[in-house]
């Protein structure tokens, strides 16, 4: 069943970041139409029988799906039409990945019931801070472009001169930093304090739970640095980036090695 959720949701992904701006209405619809195909893939993908099938390829897809919803909400209320030609082409690779790499089966025996809601708002917070640290890097290539040569033509270029000023894409990234922080929040909160109920033993400090940890400190410097400091710019998105690569560390970077490099399973 799965392909048939992924290759329709892949062809439409394509089809919408290679259509005109003035098929705007086509754009909406099919990008909605993909998303939702995407969601239901990874449904099938994560949800099996008495447990849950996660990994590296299901985070990264989980990731996406967020960052085509959070692109083509603020695409109804401001002109980010350029992201569309970024997101939408990545989103088709990535919807396919869980069917390549499908990852570790952990069982649901013995858990709490609300083990499989701090894994959901676990994918969330990865997913909002991946959207944080896209958006961050678009927005270096932005300040880039403001010092290149105006007649730049390249592709790239292009879809820069598409986006919201700085000001504003920094004012949508600390909104998504947020939200992705209260998430994190949640998550570390969750899985340190009530680990013996969610997972059925004590929290163990190890690399993903530090790593996790320093991501968390890393965010939350960068919140009360812009609310007491008004950090922008360059610290801002050095933060974001710094946050992000330490999250990544914590558990895709981790289970990419044991699942694709060292083919084994990973708890």
């Amino acid at each position: 069943m799965e392909p048939l959720l992924i290759h329709p949701a892949g062809l439409i992904y394509m089809v919408c970041a290679l259509l005109p701006e003035q098929r705007r209405r086509t754009i909406v619809f099919g990008t909605a139409l993909a998303w939702t195909l995407h969601g239901l893939a990874l449904i099938h993908a994560v949800i099996t029988p008495d447990a849950l099938r996660l990994g590296f390829a299901v985070m990264l897809s989980a990731a996406l799906w967020m960052t085509v919803a959070a692109y083509w909400i603020e695409n109804l209320n401001l002109s980010v039409d350029g992201l569309r030609r970024l997101v939408l082409p990545v989103a088709a690779i990535v919807i396919a990945l869980p069917a390549l790499f499908p990852g570790t089966l952990i069982s649901m025996a013995g858990k709490s019931s609300w083990f499989a809601w701090h894994i959901a708002v676990a994918i969330l917070a990865y997913g909002s801070l991946t959207i944080a640290a896209f958006h961050a890097l678009l927005m270096a290539v932005q300040e880039s472009r403001l010092h290149s040569s105006p007649n730049s033509t390249s592709w790239l270029s292009a879809i820069v001169d598409r986006l919201p000023p700085l000001l504003k894409m920094e004012r949508l990234l600390f909104r998504i930093i947020g939200f992705g922080f209260v998430l994190l929040t949640m998550t570390v909160i969750s899985g340190v304090f009530f680990s013996e109920v969610l997972f059925g033993t004590p929290v163990k400090f190890e690399h993903k739970t530090l790593f996790t940890m320093m991501s968390w400190a890393l965010f939350g410097v960068l919140l009360a640095g812009r609310h007491w400091r008004g950090w922008r710019g360059k610290t801002a998105l050095s933060f974001t980036l710094m946050g992000f690569a330490t999250l990544l560390l914590a558990y895709v970077g981790s289970r990419f090695v044991m699942e694709v490099i060292l083919h084994r399973g990973l708890a």
